[in-house]
């Protein structure tokens, strides 16, 4: 019997609902043919079957929610069929200390080693795992449940809030009103981007600032040399490229951008990874571009590219959309003119870019036309001071107005 069970979600991933099963029980199953889809507050990923056979039992169903580890099914190997990868007995064996208890009676014994990542959580937070039911084999807490008690005191209504402030709710509509009405269940991604960016918003000291930048010289240079860079790249130069590459300059200048609080402590990342955020028709994600220091014009333009039709096509990965240490949002594509984006926790700053709208300008004591842009950087003032995010943005301005200064690093 091939078990099939919640593979690793990734980074601070730790639970998941079943999309939908491609199969029913009793229905024969080849090996790493896909079985149920899952949603992740990231993305959507497909769980494919361990073994060849007969998928003899569904033990959750669609829309409920699952832990990492958790038993999804069974697979009957039936005669003949082709045994279980050599690979799958290690990843049920690395899955089994998440494994899911059938019963709620799943409370450690007193006696029950503990984990060490489970007594580092236990000390950060101060959450006590003898109060945590454990899904882990014998009844032990695991890391996965610790972070998931954790998530749940992080989520749940102060002593002076309401409880039913948490969820929110309206008043019945006129008769008329809600026959002309429809009801659909928001996404698992949908609940979890709004939980997410309220979060954001309770917990950092989040503030804007604005600036704007004149697009001449930028744009020249992509009318310039479009079709030359195409050609040669096989990716079209965009505006995207550009704004990455002076945001990494501003944040060389400007560290604390870049940096995250963890605990009392502050993390300066000397690396650049910059997340791209992409509307699809399930929500923002944010695929990140890795070192983007390290990269050319060209290079980021194609990880853009590539990550944008992908996000469309949903099929990124997991691990795809984690790690960045910066944002860029472009308002701009839908034309937006002006807003102020919410930061991408833990990260403390973001980039909003907006429509380019052309704007009469006092040019060396002349009124010209010119193709503007505002900017607005949105950043937790916990960790960068005012100061900091004008000197930021006002390099990144810089940067863009003269943009051999990207070529050059000056």
């Amino acid at each position: 019997m091939a078990e099939i069970r919640v593979p690793t979600l990734g980074e601070s991933v730790t639970e998941a609902t079943i999309g939908k099963w491609f199969k029913k029980a009793g229905d024969a199953v080849a090996v790493d043919e896909p079985l149920v889809e899952l949603e992740t507050d990231k993305v959507t990923i497909e769980v494919p079957a361990p073994a060849a056979g007969v998928l003899s039992d569904i033990v959750v169903k669609d829309g409920e929610t699952v832990a990492v580890g958790a038993l999804l099914g069974e697979i009957k190997e039936g005669a003949g069929a082709p045994a279980a990868k050599p690979a799958a007995a290690p990843a049920a064996k690395a899955a089994e200390p998440a494994k899911a208890a059938p019963s709620p009676a799943a409370a450690p014994s007193g006696d029950a080693p503990v984990a060490p990542s489970v007594r580092r959580l236990a000390a950060e937070s101060g959450t006590d795992p003898s109060t945590v039911p454990g899904s882990g084999k014998d009844g032990r807490v695991t890391k996965g449940d610790m972070l998931a008690a954790i998530e749940r005191a992080a989520a749940a209504p102060t002593p002076v809030a309401q409880p039913a402030a948490a969820i929110q709710m309206r008043a019945p509509s006129p008769a008329d009103d809600a026959a002309r009405e429809e009801r659909v269940k928001m996404t698992r991604l949908r609940q979890t981007i709004a939980r997410r960016l309220k979060e954001a918003q309770n917990t950092a000291a989040m503030l804007t600032t604005f600036n704007e930048v004149d697009m001449s010289a930028v744009m020249t240079l992509r009318n310039q040399y479009k079709d030359q860079f195409e050609k040669r790249h096989g990716v079209k130069l965009g505006f995207m490229g550009f704004f990455v590459r002076a945001c990494v300059q501003a944040l060389k200048d400007v560290p604390a951008v870049n940096a995250e609080i963890d605990g009392t402590d502050l993390i300066y990342k000397n690396y650049y990874h910059v997340g791209v955020a992409v509307g699809t028709e399930k929500g923002l994600v944010v695929p990140v571009v890795r070192d983007c220091d390290r990269k050319s014009l060209a290079e980021i333009e194609k990880n853009i590219s590539e990550f944008g039709k992908r996000a469309r096509d949903g099929a990124l990965k997991i691990e795809e959309m984690q790690g960045g240490t910066f944002t860029i949002s472009n308002g701009g594509v839908y034309g937006s003119l002006m807003s102020t984006p919410i930061l991408n926790a833990p990260q403390s700053g973001i980039l909003g870019m907006h429509k380019i709208q052309e704007r009469p300008m006092v040019v060396a004591g002349k009124i010209e036309v010119r193709p503007m842009m505002y900017l607005a950087l949105s950043y937790d003032h916990r960790i960068v001071d005012g100061r900091e995010a004008v000197t930021f943005l006002v390099r990144v301005k810089d940067l863009l107005e003269d943009p051999a200064r990207l070529v050059l690093d000056l």
